[in-house]
């Protein structure tokens, strides 16, 4: 086949063609759910399904667009093989946020399953591509799923951790000084509340230009800021899940519950950092290794859950696992079984603001990989408009997740890795992904399942998961070309960030010399402090300040516009002789 030149490639996507009249629509499902060929298409399911070789080579089944034809069978496959894969990043940040305030395994996990209802309902509008007015869009009209971002989670953690020190939230300290966090169901009202009225910064920041977005936020910061997500989670979360807990038994207490982990009551309780506890969490680790070595397709996509039920049978065969959270959850639950007191948190607003700026950023670089490996082009109007869509449905997620009582959902990137497997880009294998979200989180008793799951387990894998947050972070990153300016930006910014990952306490008594603040400037004090302490974001702060300060040289900067020009017209050659 000859090569088609970059000046032929259409870059507008064809106009829509009337809707087909129901006599037809009722044909084309009827031989949909009668025939073979509508069931089963002519997809080599063998190579989905079977064990493979890390040296074994095999024939590539055909790619689905977002709009092809696609078998019944290999839609809800592909769905749940998406809904797997997205599974360990949707349950584990409720698990870590309810931990961290110290709640019930009811309220745990209800939080679960409404972050899988929420997941899978928001979902299915960024898929959506609605037509508002002009040329702006609700939905990216890709199979771009969304599920609880990671940088909310790093910025609650500063957040309840500053609420327990002034107060906000109970805590006793014993007379060795030992400190005990009380439950604080209050606090989680606080963020949802404050994150339902910062999320009108990213529906504001959708109607901007993709082009001056993107201007704003190069990968220089984004990268940064995603560099350090996954690094500080890393530190505050997976890696102590892993040694036996993170809600204050890694301290080694001498006394009171959590001198043992979980707690001292807890099946086969043992100190943090015991070897069963770290045989445990390898286990878990290793056999997503072997898993990525030897599994087949659909299995690699699911590496992260099969990590977790291999975990999970160790654990319960040695008598780690405790069955009363499946015991007590209910068969059946929706979203607002249980409530909580909406509030806004001051201090708050400023660190969840720039939490919105991160989703933000983080929104156009999963869309235009979502693009990519969907082979949509990553250049034009409707590409623009496909960001604009997504940007806009993000920040109404997040309003609305805060009313389905979860935490910010924002475009999730797990399904591309999913989609350049499956070469499946198939909105309708989406579709099938929600449900089986949907249909998760109304089973109470798989989240009671999921809550049981030992610590050291889930810390195996959460770790592996949050390093492969910070190493798209780094993937981004090498998407600059480090001139001079670029390394003195990025080891600003990481003096920062890697302070706060290795000293985190560092500016937490910055405002003690203040005597007598009144409530406005306390709470000011709080939100700097936050802001501070919370590694990405100051990290990302510093990077985007120097980045707009800081001038370029003019030759440089001819020369990176050449450079993008003629990778752009490489991306559009390949993307053409690959269809």
């Amino acid at each position: 086949m000859s090569h088609v030149s970059t000046s032929s490639v259409t870059k507008e996507q064809p106009s829509p063609a009337a809707n087909p009249n129901p006599r037809s629509v009722f044909s084309a499902v009827r031989q949909k759910v009668t025939t073979k060929y509508g069931w089963f298409g002519d997809y080599d399911y063998r190579w989905l399904c079977l064990p493979s070789l890390p040296t074994a080579r095999s024939k590539q089944p055909p790619f689905y667009g977002i709009d092809d034809e696609l078998p019944l069978v290999l839609a809800i496959t592909s769905g749940l093989q998406h809904a797997l894969a997205m599974l360990a990043g949707l349950i584990a940040p409720p698990i870590i946020l309810a931990s961290a305030l110290m709640l019930d395994s009811d309220t745990s996990s209800y939080m679960i399953s409404a972050s899988l209802i929420g997941s899978g309902i928001l979902s299915l509008v960024q898929m959506s591509r609605i037509k508002l007015w002009g040329r702006y869009y609700l939905g990216t009209g890709l199979l771009s799923v969304v599920g609880t971002s990671f940088a909310t989670l790093s910025t609650a953690s500063a957040i309840f951790n500053m609420m327990y020190a002034n107060g906000t939230c109970p805590s006793t300290t014993a007379a060795d000084g030992t400190v005990t966090r009380g439950p604080c169901p209050d606090a989680y009202g606080m963020l949802l509340g404050t994150s339902l009225i910062c999320a009108f910064l990213e529906i504001g920041l959708s109607f901007l230009h993709p082009r001056i977005l993107q201007r704003i936020f190069p990968p220089i910061v984004t990268g940064t800021c995603i560099l350090m997500i996954g690094s500080s989670l890393v530190g505050s979360s997976g890696i102590l899940d892993w040694g036996g807990g993170s809600n204050g038994c890694q301290a080694r207490l001498t006394s009171g519950i959590y001198q043992l982990c979980p707690t001292v009551g807890s099946p086969h309780a043992l100190p943090w950092g015991s070897p069963q506890f770290i045989g445990l969490g390898f286990l878990s680790f290793v056999s997503i290794i072997l898993t990525e070595l030897f599994g087949s397709p659909f299995l690699k996509n699911a590496s992260i859950i099969v990590g977790l039920a291999v975990g999970c049978i160790v654990a319960g065969a040695a008598g780690y696992i405790d069955g009363s959270t499946i015991t007590s959850a209910p068969a059946i639950t929706f979203l607002w079984v249980y409530r909580f007191k909406i509030n806004v948190y001051p201090p708050a607003i400023l660190p969840m603001l720039a939490v919105y700026v991160s989703t933000t950023m983080e929104a156009i670089g999963d869309i235009t990989a979502s693009s990519e490996v969907s082979r949509i082009p990553v250049v034009g109007e409707d590409f623009d408009s496909r960001i604009q869509g997504g940007v806009l449905s993000d920040g109404i997620g997040g309003f609305i997740s805060a009313l389905f009582t979860v935490t910010p959902l924002s475009v999730f990137a797990q399904n591309n890795g999913v989609i350049s497997v499956t070469r499946c880009a198939n909105r309708a294998a989406g579709k099938w992904c929600c449900a089986f979200l949907i249909i998760f989180g109304c089973l109470g008793k798989i989240s009671g399942f999921f809550l049981a799951i030992p610590n050291p387990v889930l810390g195996g894998v959460t770790t592996f998961l949050f390093a492969s947050v910070a190493v798209s972070g780094l993937r981004v990153l090498s998407y600059i070309k480090y001139t001079r300016r670029d390394r003195f930006i990025l080891a600003a910014a990481l003096s920062f960030g890697i302070g706060d990952l290795l000293v985190p306490t560092i500016f937490t008594y910055l405002f003690d010399g203040v005597s007598n603040p009144n409530k406005g400037l306390q709470g000011l004090f709080e939100s700097i402090t936050i802001l501070l302490s919370t590694p990405f974001l100051i990290s990302g702060i510093v990077a985007l300040v120097l980045n707009l300060i800081l001038p370029q040289d003019m030759s440089q900067q001819d020369e990176d516009e050449e450079v993008v020009n003629v990778a752009q017209d490489l991306e559009i050659q390949v993307l053409e002789r690959e269809r």
